[in-house]
């Protein structure tokens, strides 16, 4: 089947197109017009309309242990609670696998990717995933906190070792990439450490979270791995500590693709009576001047929403914001976690300020091929906000009505009334598409050339930009047309991109005895087969680099 989407306003960075033409799709790939005599099978009139390639959302956690935790604390949240405050973002997504994926669609997403999946719990995220409608989803499995990892690192094993290791890891869990969370923190809190620099060792392993981050970066580098060490750092949230953090991550970067997540939750410094203050500028400064380095923001919105993360040791620390009153801290094999409901208040001027660094950060960053829009979904705001910040990093007027409403205080204390910058079209398709495509080693997507899949977005344009990005007028997926006027008209499924190292059989052999010894269990249950999701082709296998 051919589809030509007629006369819209394509904007294609990948591509640099950016004006007046035609999209053609066959057999869900995008194609080169057909030769003369052939005509569409459908057309889709886009006069007027503005065309993207589907938008990627590298970092929201939609599946896995700790999201469901969330929502058996908060059954308030939920669409089947009678009480369900009508206000509440995430009640207006229902937090569902079903209502996460015609959410995103709607608003023209169709690849989100899972940043925080535990490798013992792969097959339960995977499942949920499939659950998940329209998107293709895809997975970061986390390392970095583990027995084993540590261990050998401590032993001094050899790069190839650890390679092996990690490979199978990934090719096991199915996941497209590694992230790191407060590396070598989770399992030092379990030895009863609260506080945990990046030079910080961690007890009984003897070995600091900047060699546990510098062995993983260098061995994602060397698999080949498209997306880099995705690197969630040490002391979040900790006004003058965390930007300290950051900016020692940043440094240790020497050479190497990094990538560093929610980066607002570290421009905190601790100036003023109040001892908090924006070290925004700093940090986008550092950034600026790191090109190997890339971010996402994680920027905070405002009302009640729930912080999820494998942080343990942070997650413990802000337990006694939690708003409800109610939290759940999960100490087990490493990482563990936490789950802190948290409700942020415009009046608020510790609130309002983590709202203003975000954009401060978002708009300060030069290259927008290089910050990646997100708000941690749901840590910093439900993905439901998307339209919201859409607007207010395009209309610089819609900022200030944002700015009049806070605390003089917080206005005081912020370079985002002078900041003029306002995000072009192409550079919105470029964070949230072309970009993240690149990054996560996905070039069949993010794009609207031939042989990209048929994953298209189309906008009507106005002055109302959180309007225009909060209902597609049209989104395809593979080719079929799955949203019309911001609602959902067909629903298909997804696949979940992975990647499939192959680890040495020596190290197979060996992890056969290591969870044997460790757990009296085969390591054929940590994996995830296909057969388990119940759906036909449920993985798209992507390629590392050679």
């Amino acid at each position: 089947m051919l589809t030509h989407l007629k006369n819209g306003h394509v904007v294609d960075p990948a591509h640099e197109r950016d004006g007046v033409g035609d999209v053609f799709i066959e057999d869900g790939v995008v194609v080169d017009a057909p030769g003369e005599g052939r005509t569409a099978d459908e057309t889709i009139d886009c006069s007027g309309l503005v065309v993207m390639a589907g938008a990627i959302d590298i970092h929201s956690h939609i599946a896995g242990g700790h999201v469901n935790t969330a929502r058996l604390l908060l059954p308030e949240f939920h669409r089947a609670h009678q009480a369900r405050p009508a206000t509440t973002p995430l009640g207006q997504v229902g937090w569902t696998t079903e209502e996460t994926g015609l959410r995103y669609a709607a608003m023209g997403f169709t690849t989100v990717v899972e940043p925080a999946m535990a490798p013992q719990s792969a097959l339960h995220a995977h499942m949920e995933l499939a659950d998940t409608p329209i998107i293709d989803k895809a997975t970061l499995v986390v390392l970095g906190n583990d027995d084993l990892l540590m261990r050998m690192i401590r032993d001094g094993e050899s790069d190839a070792a650890i390679e092996d290791y990690v490979a199978w890891v990934v090719s096991t869990s199915r996941a497209l990439g590694v992230k790191c969370i407060n590396a070598g923190g989770s399992a030092a809190f379990k030895e009863n450490v609260r506080k945990f620099d990046f030079d910080d060792v961690v007890p009984d392993y003897g070995v600091s979270s900047r060699q546990v981050v510098k062995s993983l970066q260098g061995t994602v580098n060397r698999l080949g791995i498209p997306h880099p060490l995705h690197v969630h750092c040490n002391n979040l949230g900790v006004p003058g500590q965390s930007v300290a953090a950051i900016e020692a991550t940043i440094k240790a970067a020497e050479g190497v693709p990094l990538h560093l997540a929610h980066i607002q939750f570290y421009g905190y410094g601790q100036e003023g009576k109040r001892g908090f203050s924006s070290e925004g500028q700093r940090l986008a400064d550092l950034v600026n001047a790191t090109k190997e380095v890339t971010v996402d923001i994680g920027q905070v919105m405002f009302g009640p929403t729930v912080t999820i993360s494998s942080d343990e040791l942070r997650q413990f620390a802000g337990r006694g914001q939690a708003s409800p009153k109610k939290a759940v801290i999960m100490d087990h094999e490493a990482n563990g976690g936490g789950v802190v409901p948290m409700d942020y208040k415009q009046k608020s001027y510790f609130n309002a300020l983590q709202w203003a660094i975000g954009l401060e950060l978002f708009l300060l960053i030069e290259d927008p091929s290089r910050v990646f829009f997100t708000t941690d979904h749901p840590n910093g705001a439900p993905f439901t906000s998307y339209p919201d910040i859409f607007a207010l990093l395009m209309d610089r007027g819609v900022r200030q009505k944002w700015l009049d409403a806070l605390p003089k205080s917080v206005v005081k204390m912020t370079s985002l009334p002078e900041i003029e910058r306002e995000y072009t079209l192409g550079e919105i398709a470029t964070m949230t598409r072309a970009a993240p495509a690149r990054l996560l080693g996905t070039p069949d997507r993010g794009h609207l050339g031939k042989g990209a899949v048929g994953d298209v977005a189309v906008y009507r344009p106005g002055d109302d930009k959180a309007q225009m990005f909060g209902r597609a007028a049209y989104v395809l997926k593979d080719g079929r047309l799955v949203v019309k006027d911001g609602a959902v008209i067909r629903r298909t499924f997804g696949r979940a991109l992975t990647l499939r190292p192959e680890p040495d059989q020596a190290m197979v052999k060996r992890l056969d005895r290591y969870f044997d010894e460790s757990y009296g269990l085969s390591s054929r249950w940590f994996e995830v087969p296909d057969h388990a999701l119940g759906r036909e082709n449920p993985f798209k296998v992507m390629q590392c680099r050679t």
